[in-house]
């Protein structure tokens, strides 16, 4: 009985665990087709969380990429600065215009004040405060021995200070003095934070002077162009002062003789008009009169030589321009007391560039440097060299000039408007005709090369 009721019990136990596997099997399936239905979903959710992490990983990227950017374009900025302050290519720079800090009226003046800024010097390091050591140092428990080592290392920090500053000094120019300036700080600060372990620094008061010898060295060298310039300028003048001399003897010499000349032919005209008769009598007087009308004309220009060379700042201020050198609206004013002004005009024209002048007008006046110093000072604002006022060009249009000038003198001025600018035009006329001799001889050979039909 109780091995029946055990063969039941297994085989109820059969039963159920099969039924349990079909169960089982059953769910799996349904499962495995759950997950082939879903797939796309489990797959599009992978891929979420896959592009999820994508993105907080190429955020994190960016944020360091920021980062890096941010502290490479700070070096980026010092870089530049740095070289800007040693760079001396006139392409590169931003050129400021240096401010004079000084105003002494000769170069002596400036070597003067170049003297006084070195004994000043001189007597900061005799005095030891052009640099200091704050810290009572020792070597070897000795005091004697520490204050040694910190002299010999004030002197290293000097010698290095101050070669620095002499190679600049040496080799400043217009332009690069604020960049020297730029520079001797930069060695200032450079050198004290090297001397920072060992508490040595160079004072401010040894640096302001240091800067100063700098400033005055500069301007020295400019007052000493400036100076040269001058006497360039001053020499140059004395020349045409003399040229002009010699015209107006030679003139009144010429006029004396003249003079003298018709005097003498008038005498004899004279002398043989006591003798003559008839129609001999009537060309003789002809001639007399003639010869009386000439010697009055050589009285007068002798009169003029005369008055000429008395009138020291008589003379003429000339308006030319040359288009082919310097462009359209671009003029020249300047003064001569040449005789003949045209040969000065000529001169300046053969001197140093490519085609000759063109005369605008020619004003005579008796105090010719006036008027030439007041049309400079009329157009002070429009000159093309804004640092050199001996050159007299300036940007201008004629017309202003012919109503600044009657505005100035009364004289009876004429201003020729149009330019000739002869050589000029024919050279343009040249170049003209020769590019398109050029441009027939190129098609000619790219026809030859490459015909229009291969048959």
């Amino acid at each position: 009985m109780e091995y029946a009721i055990l063969i039941l019990v297994c085989i109820g136990l059969s039963v159920g665990l099969f039924f349990t596997l079909k169960g089982l099997f059953a769910k799996n399936k349904e499962n495995k087709r759950l997950k082939e239905d879903f797939k796309p979903i489990i797959d599009l959710e992978k891929e979420i969380k896959n592009k999820t992490d994508e993105l907080e990983r190429l955020k994190k990227e960016a944020h360091e990429l920021s980062d890096k950017f941010v502290s490479a374009k700070e070096i980026l900025s010092n870089l530049e600065s740095e070289i800007k302050i040693y760079q001396d290519d006139l392409e590169l720079l931003d050129f400021g215009v240096y401010k004079p800090h000084f105003d002494f009226d000769t170069s002596e003046k400036y070597k003067n004040a170049l003297l006084e800024n070195k004994e000043r010097q001189k007597e900061l390091i005799k005095s030891e405060i052009a640099a200091v050591c704050n810290t009572n140092w020792t070597v070897g428990n000795s005091q004697k021995q520490g204050e040694m080592m910190t002299k010999r290392a004030i002197k290293l920090t000097l010698r290095a200070f101050n070669g620095e500053c002499d190679s600049l000094i040496t080799k400043v120019k217009w332009n690069n003095a604020e960049q020297s300036e730029q520079r001797i700080l930069k060695a200032f600060d450079a050198i004290n934070k090297l001397n920072k372990s060992n508490d040595i620094n160079i004072t401010q008061e040894y640096l302001d002077l240091k800067i100063e010898e700098l400033r005055i060295s500069h301007e020295l060298e400019e007052k000493k162009y400036e100076e040269k310039e001058e006497q360039r300028q001053i020499r140059e003048q004395m020349r045409e002062e003399e040229k002009a001399q010699r015209e107006l003897e030679k003139a009144q010499k010429d006029a004396e003789a003249e003079e003298k000349r018709y005097e003498k032919a008038l005498a004899q005209a004279q002398k043989e008009l006591e003798k003559a008769q008839g129609d001999e009598l009537e060309k003789l007087n002809a001639k007399i009169l003639k010869l009386q009308d000439d010697l009055k004309t050589a009285q007068e220009s002798k009169e003029r030589a005369i008055s000429r060379a008395q009138l020291t700042k008589s003379g003429h201020v000339y308006v030319i321009s040359n288009i082919g050198s310097f462009g359209n609206n671009v003029y020249k004013i300047g003064m001569t007391r040449r005789l003949e002004p045209l040969d000065r005009v000529k001169e300046l024209g053969d001197a140093s560039v490519p085609f000759q002048f063109d005369v605008h007008a020619m004003i005579y006046s008796e105090n010719a440097p006036e008027l030439e110093n007041a049309l400079h000072k009329e157009f002070g604002e429009k000159r093309v060299n804004m640092i050199n006022n001996r050159k007299e060009y300036f940007n201008v249009s004629l017309n202003e000039i012919e109503i600044a000038t009657k505005k100035i003198s009364d004289a009876e001025i004429e201003f020729t408007q149009k330019a000739e600018a002869q050589e000029y035009r024919e050279s343009l006329a040249l170049l003209k005709k020769l590019n398109n001799e050029m441009n027939e001889i190129g098609k000619e050979k790219v026809a030859d090369k490459y015909p229009a039909t291969l048959f």
